[in-house]
Protein backbone atom coordinates (compact mmCIF):
# COMPACT_ATOMS: atom_id res chain seq x y z
CA UNK A 1 0.00 0.00 0.00
CA UNK A 2 1.28 3.43 -0.92
CA UNK A 3 1.80 5.86 1.97
CA UNK A 4 0.57 9.41 1.23
CA UNK A 5 3.41 11.84 0.87
CA UNK A 6 2.03 14.29 3.46
CA UNK A 7 1.82 11.50 6.08
CA UNK A 8 5.36 10.41 5.26
CA UNK A 9 6.64 13.96 5.63
CA UNK A 10 4.73 14.34 8.88
CA UNK A 11 6.27 11.21 10.35
CA UNK A 12 9.75 12.27 9.31
CA UNK A 13 9.24 15.76 10.75
CA UNK A 14 7.95 14.42 14.05
CA UNK A 15 10.76 11.93 14.53
CA UNK A 16 13.76 13.67 13.02
CA UNK A 17 15.13 17.13 12.58
CA UNK A 18 17.72 18.65 10.33
CA UNK A 19 20.07 16.10 8.74
CA UNK A 20 17.96 13.29 10.10
CA UNK A 21 18.98 13.92 13.74
CA UNK A 22 16.35 12.94 16.32
CA UNK A 23 14.50 15.83 17.89
CA UNK A 24 13.89 16.14 21.62
CA UNK A 25 10.32 15.95 22.79
CA UNK A 26 9.23 18.81 25.06
CA UNK A 27 8.98 16.37 27.96
CA UNK A 28 12.66 15.49 27.45
CA UNK A 29 13.91 19.06 27.82
CA UNK A 30 15.50 19.33 31.30
CA UNK A 31 14.17 22.00 33.63
CA UNK A 32 16.30 24.57 35.40
CA UNK A 33 16.38 22.55 38.60
CA UNK A 34 17.67 19.50 36.73
CA UNK A 35 20.37 21.53 35.01
CA UNK A 36 21.49 23.11 38.29
CA UNK A 37 21.57 19.73 40.04
CA UNK A 38 23.60 18.20 37.20
CA UNK A 39 26.14 21.00 37.44
CA UNK A 40 26.17 20.82 41.24
CA UNK A 41 26.75 17.05 41.50
CA UNK A 42 29.70 17.26 39.13
CA UNK A 43 31.58 19.25 41.79
CA UNK A 44 33.19 16.91 44.27
CA UNK A 45 33.77 19.53 46.96
CA UNK A 46 30.15 20.70 46.81
CA UNK A 47 28.88 17.13 47.11
CA UNK A 48 31.26 16.56 50.00
CA UNK A 49 29.84 19.64 51.73
CA UNK A 50 26.26 18.45 51.15
CA UNK A 51 27.01 15.00 52.55
CA UNK A 52 28.87 16.47 55.50
CA UNK A 53 25.99 18.84 56.36
CA UNK A 54 23.52 15.96 56.17
CA UNK A 55 25.63 13.78 58.46
CA UNK A 56 26.26 16.55 60.99
CA UNK A 57 22.58 17.53 61.16
CA UNK A 58 21.66 13.85 61.50
CA UNK A 59 24.22 13.45 64.26
CA UNK A 60 22.98 16.53 66.12
CA UNK A 61 19.27 15.65 66.04
CA UNK A 62 19.37 11.84 66.06
CA UNK A 63 22.71 11.02 67.65
CA UNK A 64 21.72 12.67 70.91
CA UNK A 65 19.17 9.87 71.42
CA UNK A 66 21.83 7.18 71.07
CA UNK A 67 23.40 7.98 74.44
CA UNK A 68 21.86 7.37 77.84
CA UNK A 69 22.92 10.83 79.02
CA UNK A 70 21.08 14.13 78.64
CA UNK A 71 22.80 17.49 78.43
CA UNK A 72 21.38 18.39 81.84
CA UNK A 73 22.67 15.22 83.56
CA UNK A 74 25.75 15.14 85.75
CA UNK A 75 27.83 12.05 86.51
CA UNK A 76 29.58 12.86 89.78
CA UNK A 77 31.53 9.60 89.54
CA UNK A 78 33.20 10.74 86.33
CA UNK A 79 34.49 14.30 86.67
CA UNK A 80 36.61 15.59 83.76
CA UNK A 81 37.35 12.16 82.31
CA UNK A 82 38.51 11.78 78.73
CA UNK A 83 36.55 10.32 75.82
CA UNK A 84 35.65 6.66 76.24
CA UNK A 85 33.61 4.06 74.32
CA UNK A 86 33.36 1.62 77.21
CA UNK A 87 29.94 0.65 78.61
CA UNK A 88 28.09 1.40 75.36
CA UNK A 89 25.25 3.94 75.70
CA UNK A 90 26.32 4.75 79.26
CA UNK A 91 29.83 5.73 78.20
CA UNK A 92 30.96 9.33 77.92
CA UNK A 93 31.94 9.32 74.24
CA UNK A 94 33.28 12.89 74.26
CA UNK A 95 34.32 12.86 77.92
CA UNK A 96 32.92 15.00 80.74
CA UNK A 97 33.54 18.45 82.18
CA UNK A 98 34.29 19.63 85.73
CA UNK A 99 30.71 18.98 86.90
CA UNK A 100 30.41 15.57 85.26
CA UNK A 101 28.26 16.79 82.35
CA UNK A 102 28.40 14.46 79.34
CA UNK A 103 30.12 16.44 76.59
CA UNK A 104 28.62 14.42 73.73
CA UNK A 105 25.06 15.20 74.81
CA UNK A 106 26.00 18.82 75.48
CA UNK A 107 27.72 19.21 72.10
CA UNK A 108 24.76 17.72 70.24
CA UNK A 109 22.35 19.99 72.11
CA UNK A 110 24.55 23.00 71.41
CA UNK A 111 24.81 22.02 67.75
CA UNK A 112 21.02 21.77 67.51
CA UNK A 113 20.62 25.27 68.88
CA UNK A 114 23.31 26.75 66.64
CA UNK A 115 21.96 25.05 63.50
CA UNK A 116 18.39 26.20 64.19
CA UNK A 117 19.60 29.74 64.83
CA UNK A 118 21.62 29.71 61.60
CA UNK A 119 18.69 28.51 59.49
CA UNK A 120 16.13 30.87 61.04
CA UNK A 121 18.40 33.91 60.83
CA UNK A 122 19.35 33.11 57.21
CA UNK A 123 15.67 32.76 56.25
CA UNK A 124 14.75 36.00 58.01
CA UNK A 125 17.70 38.00 56.67
CA UNK A 126 17.47 36.80 53.05
CA UNK A 127 13.69 37.20 52.98
CA UNK A 128 13.89 40.73 54.37
CA UNK A 129 16.63 41.69 51.91
CA UNK A 130 14.61 40.32 49.00
CA UNK A 131 11.44 42.22 49.95
CA UNK A 132 13.06 45.52 50.87
CA UNK A 133 15.45 45.59 47.91
CA UNK A 134 12.87 44.56 45.30
CA UNK A 135 10.18 46.96 46.50
CA UNK A 136 12.66 49.84 46.71
CA UNK A 137 14.06 49.16 43.26
CA UNK A 138 10.73 48.57 41.53
CA UNK A 139 8.61 51.40 42.93
CA UNK A 140 11.37 54.01 43.32
CA UNK A 141 10.44 57.50 44.51
CA UNK A 142 9.50 57.90 48.16
CA UNK A 143 9.33 54.13 48.66
CA UNK A 144 12.93 53.80 47.55
CA UNK A 145 14.12 56.76 49.63
CA UNK A 146 12.40 55.64 52.84
CA UNK A 147 13.51 52.00 52.58
CA UNK A 148 17.10 52.93 51.73
CA UNK A 149 17.12 55.41 54.63
CA UNK A 150 16.17 52.53 56.95
CA UNK A 151 18.93 50.39 55.42
CA UNK A 152 21.52 53.14 55.93
CA UNK A 153 20.33 53.68 59.51
CA UNK A 154 20.67 49.99 60.40
CA UNK A 155 24.13 49.90 58.83
CA UNK A 156 25.45 52.47 61.28
CA UNK A 157 23.59 51.25 64.37
CA UNK A 158 25.94 49.43 66.80
CA UNK A 159 24.28 46.03 66.44
CA UNK A 160 26.63 44.27 68.85
CA UNK A 161 25.77 46.74 71.60
CA UNK A 162 22.00 46.41 71.07
CA UNK A 163 22.13 42.59 71.12
CA UNK A 164 24.42 42.65 74.16
CA UNK A 165 21.98 44.87 76.07
CA UNK A 166 18.64 43.31 75.11
CA UNK A 167 19.35 39.56 74.91
CA UNK A 168 20.64 38.99 78.49
CA UNK A 169 17.88 41.24 79.85
CA UNK A 170 14.91 39.48 78.23
CA UNK A 171 16.51 36.00 77.84
CA UNK A 172 14.32 35.32 74.83
CA UNK A 173 15.48 32.94 72.11
CA UNK A 174 13.16 34.47 69.52
CA UNK A 175 14.27 37.99 70.37
CA UNK A 176 17.88 36.92 69.86
CA UNK A 177 17.06 35.42 66.45
CA UNK A 178 15.14 38.57 65.47
CA UNK A 179 17.97 40.88 66.52
CA UNK A 180 20.57 38.73 64.79
CA UNK A 181 18.59 38.65 61.55
CA UNK A 182 17.91 42.39 61.73
CA UNK A 183 21.51 43.41 61.20
CA UNK A 184 22.84 41.15 58.41
CA UNK A 185 20.52 41.81 55.45
CA UNK A 186 21.28 45.41 54.51
CA UNK A 187 24.09 44.82 52.01
CA UNK A 188 22.09 42.16 50.18
CA UNK A 189 19.08 44.51 50.07
CA UNK A 190 21.16 47.10 48.24
CA UNK A 191 22.34 44.48 45.74
CA UNK A 192 18.76 43.30 45.16
CA UNK A 193 17.67 46.91 44.66
CA UNK A 194 20.33 47.43 42.00
CA UNK A 195 19.32 44.24 40.18
CA UNK A 196 15.63 45.21 40.37
CA UNK A 197 16.34 48.59 38.77
CA UNK A 198 17.60 46.67 35.75
CA UNK A 199 14.89 44.00 35.73
CA UNK A 200 12.00 46.48 35.86
CA UNK A 201 13.00 47.71 32.39
CA UNK A 202 12.86 44.24 30.81
CA UNK A 203 10.23 43.53 28.15
CA UNK A 204 8.29 40.95 30.14
CA UNK A 205 8.00 43.29 33.14
CA UNK A 206 6.88 46.20 30.97
CA UNK A 207 4.36 43.95 29.21
CA UNK A 208 2.90 42.82 32.53
CA UNK A 209 2.69 46.43 33.69
CA UNK A 210 0.88 47.52 30.51
CA UNK A 211 -1.58 44.64 30.98
CA UNK A 212 -2.55 46.10 34.35
CA UNK A 213 -0.73 43.65 36.61
CA UNK A 214 -0.05 45.18 40.03
CA UNK A 215 3.43 46.01 41.26
CA UNK A 216 3.58 43.46 44.14
CA UNK A 217 2.42 40.68 41.81
CA UNK A 218 5.07 41.60 39.24
CA UNK A 219 7.71 41.54 41.97
CA UNK A 220 6.74 38.08 43.21
CA UNK A 221 6.10 36.55 39.78
CA UNK A 222 8.83 38.12 37.66
CA UNK A 223 11.45 40.02 39.66
CA UNK A 224 12.22 37.72 42.60
CA UNK A 225 12.26 34.48 40.52
CA UNK A 226 14.95 36.06 38.34
CA UNK A 227 16.96 36.85 41.47
CA UNK A 228 16.65 33.32 42.87
CA UNK A 229 20.31 32.50 42.18
CA UNK A 230 21.52 35.51 44.16
CA UNK A 231 19.11 34.86 47.02
CA UNK A 232 19.96 31.15 47.33
CA UNK A 233 23.66 31.89 47.52
CA UNK A 234 23.04 34.70 50.00
CA UNK A 235 21.00 32.35 52.20
CA UNK A 236 23.82 29.79 52.39
CA UNK A 237 26.29 32.52 53.28
CA UNK A 238 23.95 33.87 55.94
CA UNK A 239 23.74 30.45 57.60
CA UNK A 240 27.50 30.51 58.20
CA UNK A 241 27.49 34.18 59.21
CA UNK A 242 24.64 33.63 61.68
CA UNK A 243 26.26 30.59 63.31
CA UNK A 244 29.63 32.31 63.66
CA UNK A 245 28.01 35.50 64.99
CA UNK A 246 25.90 33.52 67.46
CA UNK A 247 28.99 31.64 68.60
CA UNK A 248 30.90 34.86 69.15
CA UNK A 249 28.05 36.52 71.05
CA UNK A 250 27.45 33.41 73.18
CA UNK A 251 31.19 33.22 73.86
CA UNK A 252 30.98 36.66 75.48
CA UNK A 253 27.73 35.82 77.27
CA UNK A 254 25.43 37.88 75.04
CA UNK A 255 23.88 35.11 72.96
CA UNK A 256 22.09 31.96 74.09
CA UNK A 257 21.38 32.30 77.79
CA UNK A 258 21.61 29.64 80.56
CA UNK A 259 20.29 27.09 81.27
CA UNK A 260 20.23 26.55 77.49
CA UNK A 261 23.50 25.97 75.67
CA UNK A 262 25.01 26.43 72.22
CA UNK A 263 28.37 25.71 70.66
CA UNK A 264 29.44 29.22 71.63
CA UNK A 265 28.66 28.72 75.33
CA UNK A 266 30.46 25.36 75.33
CA UNK A 267 33.56 26.90 73.76
CA UNK A 268 33.43 29.76 76.26
CA UNK A 269 33.19 27.35 79.20
CA UNK A 270 36.13 25.32 77.89
CA UNK A 271 38.54 28.17 77.19
CA UNK A 272 40.13 28.15 80.65
CA UNK A 273 40.98 24.44 80.53
CA UNK A 274 41.50 23.97 76.80
CA UNK A 275 45.19 23.10 77.17
CA UNK A 276 44.73 20.79 80.17
CA UNK A 277 41.51 19.05 79.12
CA UNK A 278 41.54 19.57 75.33
CA UNK A 279 38.43 17.47 74.59
CA UNK A 280 36.28 20.11 76.28
CA UNK A 281 37.28 22.58 73.56
CA UNK A 282 38.05 20.40 70.55
CA UNK A 283 34.70 18.64 70.13
CA UNK A 284 32.43 21.74 70.16
CA UNK A 285 34.94 23.77 68.13
CA UNK A 286 35.50 20.90 65.71
CA UNK A 287 31.76 20.51 65.09
CA UNK A 288 31.47 24.25 64.49
CA UNK A 289 34.37 24.35 62.02
CA UNK A 290 33.17 21.29 60.09
CA UNK A 291 29.61 22.56 59.78
CA UNK A 292 30.57 26.08 58.68
CA UNK A 293 33.12 24.66 56.21
CA UNK A 294 30.51 22.30 54.75
CA UNK A 295 27.94 25.09 54.34
CA UNK A 296 30.53 27.24 52.58
CA UNK A 297 31.35 24.37 50.21
CA UNK A 298 27.67 24.08 49.36
CA UNK A 299 27.47 27.83 48.79
CA UNK A 300 30.45 27.74 46.43
CA UNK A 301 28.92 24.81 44.57
CA UNK A 302 25.58 26.56 44.19
CA UNK A 303 27.31 29.69 42.94
CA UNK A 304 29.06 27.73 40.19
CA UNK A 305 25.97 25.67 39.35
CA UNK A 306 23.68 28.69 39.09
CA UNK A 307 26.17 30.76 37.07
CA UNK A 308 26.15 29.58 33.42
CA UNK A 309 29.36 31.52 32.72
CA UNK A 310 31.31 29.60 35.36
CA UNK A 311 33.75 27.10 33.96
CA UNK A 312 33.18 24.79 36.93
CA UNK A 313 29.49 24.54 36.23
CA UNK A 314 29.93 22.74 32.92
Amino acid sequence: MTVPSHELMGSVTAESGIDGQPMLDETQVPGRASVVWRRFRHQKTALLGLILVFLLVLLAFVGIHLTAWKYTDHDFNALQIGPSLAHGRHAHWFGTDLTGKDLFAATMRGAQKSIVIGLLVALLATGTAALVGSFAGYFGGWTDRVLMWIVDLLLIVPSFLIIAILTPKFRSFWLFVLLLGMFIWQITARIVRGQTLSLREREYVLAAKYMGVGGPRIIFRHVLPNLASLLIIDATINVSVAIITETGLSFFGFGVQPPDISLGTLIADAQASATVYPWLFLFPAGFLVLFVLAVNLIGNGLRDALDPSSGKSQ
